[in-house]
Formats: C-alpha cells, structure tokens, sequence
C-alpha cells in the first residue's frame, strides 16, 4: 500500500492515485512550484456517494488534476456529497467551493478553523502572522522582511463558507461507512482528523509518515499549540487505526507506533527549549540554537520564519 508512495515521495515524483483499502483511494494534486511537490486528497465510496477528504489547491491546474484522476478511478465529480476537511490551509481547503458548486456537496471543517470564526477571534492569517512575530523578540527589520514574504505569496482569500462547522467529536454516517470527525489541534486550533470505523485515520498534517509536525501561529494569550499537538497525539493513539492516510507524503501502518515516536520528538523538543530558556531567552535567541534539518544560516527566510514561528510555540509550551 504505502510502498510505492514511499518511492515515489523520496524521489520526488508525484504519484498516481492508489487504492488504500477496499473503497478507498489517494489521490495525489500536483502543487507546481512548490518544494511540497503534491497533496494527497482521499476518496471514500460509499453507499451515500462518494466522500472528499480535503480539497488541494485553488488552482486551475489542480481542478483539472483532480477531475482527471476521479475519472480514472470510475468516479464522477458530480457525484460526490461531502468534502470532510481537516483544515483551512490554502492547499486543503482550495477548490472546496468549486466542487461545491459542481456537485452540491455539503463542506464540514472544524469551527475553530472556519475563516468567519477565525476572522472573528483571531484576525485573518496575515494578522494573526504579525502578531506572532511581534511576540518573537525578532528585530524589527527581521520582522519587517518576514512579514513582507507573507503578503508576497498570501494569495488564499479566506472566503470559504462552511455547511457544517464543527465544535466536538462528530459522527458521521454514509451508508454503510461510519467516520467519526476528531478535534486534533495543534497544528491549527481547529484541526480535525476522521477516522473511518473500518480502522482507517485520515490525519491531514497532524501526523505524517516521517517528520515534525508544524505547530500552530501563536498570537493569543492562550495559545498552546505544543500541548494541543501532544494531546491530540494520544487520542489519535487511542483511536486504534490500522492505516494512517496523511495529507502529505504517504499512507502508513503501525499508526500508534507513530503516534508516540513523534510525541517522544516534540517533547524533546520542549525540553531543549526548556534547558535553553532558563536566562529568559525569546525565541528570536531561542531559535537559532535548536537542531533544524540545516544550519540556522543556512536555512532560507521563509524556512526561518517557520522556525521561527515553530520556536514561538514551544517557548510558549514552557511558559505555561
């Protein structure tokens, strides 16, 4: 199963669409010019229609993707009832609404991350984004210059209307399929796994096959996205899923194994952000010092200010 998607994700390939279990599919969505390569969105049959989880890319050449490979797999776009989204980054939540208008299906994603809530609570990305830097202790040329590389490539508009916002565990019947919608924040504050009763858990950017998870933007008071993520880590353990379907990368087994592997990571992580605070460091001194995948200078801006922001969130862990 995860086999072939493994290949192909270290070579760097997008691969085809691949049946999962009996009924469901991946289907990988080209995301051209971007280091991510491609999302995976996951087709589910069902005795109601077919179910979307996720929704890739706004982006003509994505729509086009997507139709082609639905219609390859037997499937019409049409005919799809639901779109289960796990949350609102751009290349998840993206053609939700032009699939809407093709089909008439019925959009359901965490409330905590409908972009009218959000708005309401927190500000637009952006705002949210700027607030957070102004919490690093970053030099204000530094900030500046992030922000800046913001605005340049923030082309999602956050007009996404939802028809079922969700505020706890949910369950969800489709015939003969039953998929209960998880709250798991921590990488947004309203991140939502589904897991199909048949053993299957469709993580989004929770917990992929291999890698760290990146933590929510921490502009509130109340923000804990370190702690949510370990929580989240546990109820997903406990769900007892046999197949992990991530967003990026690819499907896996041993999903509990995995669930404490990367929850073992990021309180590791917390912990080194709690020997290296203790003269009060913020996270602008904090970050430079932790161990990223290169050298702090090597690394470019945008990657910096993921980093950053990642810094941000376990500093804020420490602090409560």
């Amino acid at each position: 199963m995860s086999d072939a998607h493994a290949a192909s994700y270290r070579a760097r390939q997008v691969p085809a669409p691949v049946q999962v279990a009996d009924g469901v599919w991946g289907i990988p969505i080209p995301l051209h010019g971007s280091a991510l390569r491609y999302v995976t969105v996951y087709l589910v049959d069902t005795g109601d229609g077919p179910v979307l989880v996720d929704a890739g890319y706004d982006h003509p050449t994505c729509w086009a993707s997507f139709q082609r490979s639905v219609e390859s797999l037997g499937h019409r776009v049409e005919a799809i009832t639901t779109v289960l989204l796990t949350h609102n980054h751009p290349d998840h939540v993206g053609f939700a609404a032009r699939l809407r208008e093709a089909s008439g299906a019925r959009i359901v994603m965490g409330r905590a991350d409908d972009f009218a809530t959000a708005h309401r609570t927190r500000g637009t990305f952006l705002a949210q984004l700027r607030a957070a830097l102004d919490l690093t202790g970053a030099p204000t040329d530094v900030v500046d210059g992030m922000y800046a590389d913001a605005v340049a490539v923030a082309e999602h508009h956050e007009t996404l209307r939802l028809d079922v916002a969700l505020d706890a565990d949910t369950e969800f019947r489709f015939g003969d399929v039953t998929i209960h919608a998880v709250p798991a924040p921590g990488h947004t504050y309203g991140h939502t796994v589904y897991f199909d009763a048949r053993g299957l858990v469709f993580t989004g950017d929770t917990m992929m096959a291999e890698g760290p998870t990146q933590l929510a933007i921490v502009s509130r008071p109340d923000d804990d996205p370190a702690g949510d993520l370990l929580r989240s880590l546990a109820r997903i353990r406990g769900l007892g899923a046999t197949i992990a379907c991530p967003a990026h990368q690819f499907p896996y087994r041993d999903v509990a194994a995995r669930a404490d592997a990367l929850a073992a990571f990021h309180r590791g992580e917390v912990d080194r952000v709690r020997d290296l605070a203790r003269d009060g460091a913020d996270a602008w001194t904090l970050a430079p010092r932790m161990p990223w995948r290169k050298p702090w200078d090597d690394l470019g801006r945008g990657t910096r200010r993921f980093s950053l922001m990642h810094t941000l969130a376990l500093l804020r862990h420490v602090s409560r």
